[in-house]
């Protein structure tokens, strides 16, 4: 009772927070919003790379797992550089598509210990206990809702096996 409790009120904070964060992001798109917000630079010209724009910018509905700056950031030293060659778009293609699942997933349908199918293909885990997770990445800001989806903000990158 006391961990739901938590995780309604974790939720609802993370909700008025993207309301201030993200004004009138009902009417953007995944990407638009995104780029509005201006945390997710690296993550943006990440899926310029991938040739994943349009596809983030479609009807969906999908959930992403966005990863901030920061989250990039972090990775070792060349990684993004790296990724964001031409020769490396499969690769940065499997890890972009690891933080989509199709569907509108809002904080209030996940549940402990829950799998999520990603459009990559392999499942997500997801924890709700002491906060969101999202594998290793903890969930910052939560149910962003775009006109084509929602946005969960996470701190860091998640990588399929």
């Amino acid at each position: 009772m006391i961990r739901r409790t938590f995780f309604s009120m974790t939720c609802a904070a993370a909700l008025m927070t993207a309301s201030v964060g993200f004004a009138d992001g009902h009417s953007k798109d995944i990407v638009d919003t995104a780029v509005e917000a201006g945390a997710f630079n690296t993550l943006v010209a990440a899926v310029q790379a991938a040739g994943l724009v349009e596809t983030l910018k479609s009807e969906g509905p999908f959930t992403v797992f966005a990863p901030t700056d920061e989250a990039f950031a972090a990775l070792p030293d060349g990684t993004v550089e790296t990724l964001l060659k031409p020769e490396n778009k499969a690769q940065l293609i499997a890890i972009l598509t690891y933080h989509v699942v199709s569907g509108k997933v809002m904080s209030g349908d996940l549940s402990n210990g829950m799998t999520a199918p990603t459009v990559q293909g392999s499942d997500i885990t997801i924890m709700t206990e002491g906060g969101v997770k999202v594998n290793s990445a903890n969930v910052v800001t939560a149910d962003i809702e775009t006109s084509n989806g929602v946005i969960h903000v996470i701190d860091a990158i998640i990588i399929p096996e």
